[in-house]
This record gives structure tokens, sequence and C-alpha cells, in this order.
């Protein structure tokens, strides 16, 4: 099998050229907030000199790094297009490519209306749920992270609350609460990974990556990519991954953590 950081052929001499698999993060090459495996890595590097991969996140870069990358090796090295906060940030061959901002297509008094509201529903929260950690707002440059029990909590922790979720459906509550009071806003609630939910404009979910995508075929060197595949955990309806799993573009594959990843591209790719 090839290793991580073998030579990677360029996209437009990839034997499956126009073809481009892309990867949710969390639950689908890493566990959640944790590190791919080697496995996982040396497998995306053997399919990576036959057709052009990429991943698709909600984080921003400096927390995939940490999942996906290593101290010596930058993730934008790892794969051939990198889409950070669902593509408002993304490299390609590790050149970054055109970003927007969540602020300022909001606006700020909106954005602060918005923030006031959510504090103030989390600060009622404390007596209910189990545990009460840190960063419960986090400001992306696409998005905005909203943790009802903080994105400091440890991994113990968030599952924890995860199993409260499950039971009393806090974050689905708080989405709900949102959507009547800012019916005009013009804002996505996608609920994903264990503790917290993402909220972006309508637009701007996983599918926004796809414009990235597109645009390839109009660059110098660009490839026109006529099959796209999506591998992702939370593919339901109401899930980060759905509207990209379902989008007409694209061939969804629905996995159940790395481990089934990982056997689903063996099999793809008869390996």
């Amino acid at each position: 099998m090839a290793s991580v950081g073998a030579v990677i052929p360029p996209l437009k001499d990839r034997p499956m050229k126009g073809v481009i698999y892309l990867f949710d993060v969390d639950e689908t090459l890493t566990p959640a907030r944790l590190h791919a495996s080697p496995e996982m890595l040396t497998l995306l590097s053997t399919i990576r000199q036959r057709v052009a991969i990429g991943y698709v996140g909600g984080s921003d870069l400096s927390k995939q790094q940490e999942q996906l990358g290593t101290p010596s090796i930058p993730v934008q090295s790892l794969f051939d297009y990198c889409f950070p906060e669902n593509g408002l940030t993304a490299f390609r061959m590790g050149v970054p490519l055109e970003s927007a901002n969540f602020i300022s297509w909001l606006g700020e008094e909106k954005y602060k209306k918005f923030v006031r509201f959510c504090l103030r529903y989390i600060a009622d929260l404390a007596d209910e749920i189990p545990i009460v950690r840190g960063t419960f707002i986090e400001f992306r440059n696409g998005m905005v992270n909203v943790s009802p029990v903080g994105r400091n909590a440890s991994t113990e922790e968030r599952k924890e609350f995860t199993k409260f979720d499950d039971e009393h459906h806090v974050r689905e509550k708080f989405v709900k609460a949102l959507r009547e009071e800012f019916p005009d806003f013009g804002l996505t609630y996608s609920i994903g990974g264990q503790i917290s939910f993402d909220v972006f404009p309508t637009g701007w979910d996983k599918t926004y990556c796809l414009r990235h995508v597109e645009n390839d075929q109009n660059l110098p060197d660009g490839v026109d990519y006529h099959e796209i595949h999506f591998f992702g955990d939370k593919t339901s309806k109401g899930g980060n991954d759905y509207e990209i799993y379902e989008d007409s573009r694209t061939i969804g594959h629905n996995v159940k953590g790395p481990e089934d990843t990982m056997a689903q591209l063996k099999e793809i790719f008869k390996l």
C-alpha cells in the first residue's frame, strides 16, 4: 500500500480522472474530535493514487489539522481538496481558494441579537443539563457553532451529554427556539457531532463545497468532475451531512464510523 506522504500524481493524471471522493470528518474519517488512525491515513493515500480526494467539515482548519494532520505534516498535503467550515474556507492542492464570511453576510446587529439569545438560553439550561463547561458559542468564518454543554467538555463528558441529549432532545429544542425567534434571518440549523449544532446562512451547508468542485474545470490546470462521491454518518434529515448526501450532484455513502468507511473503500477499490 502507498504510504502517507507518497508522491501523488497531478489531478489531471489520476487514473480515475473526473472522479472525486469527499469525506465528512467526525465519525467518518475519525472518531469524534479524535485523530484519524494510521490505517485510515494510509488507505486514503492509497486511493489518492487513483482518484481525487477531499474532506468537508464544519470545524475550522486548525481543528482539522489536529484530527487529520500531524505536527510535521499539514492536512493540506494529505488531501487534494480541504473544505473547512463546509467550504467557506477552501484549499486546492494546498493553495487557498475564495472564502466567505458569516458576519459580513448577516450583519453585526443581527449577529449580536442572535448571540444574546443563545447565551440567555444556555444560562437557563444550566440547571437542567448534567454538566456545563466552556466555549458555548464558537464563531467560525462561515458559521456559528453552538454547544449547550460547551466545547471544552472532555471526551467522557461529551459522551455523558450525548446520552442525556438522546433522551431529552436538548439540541433539538434549542434549534426549535431559535427558528421561532429568528424566522426571517435566513439561517439553517444543523445538528451534528456529539454536543453542538451549526448555524449558517441557508445554502451554506456542506453543499457549499460543491461550487469549488464544479468550478475546478475553469482553473488553468482544472478537472471537470463528472462523478462526486460523498461519505458521511449524519445523513438523515436534520443531520449535518443530509444536504450533500441527498444532493443530485453526489453519490452518497452512509457510514457508521471510521471502520465502516475503510471497509466500504476497500470494497469499492478492491483493496
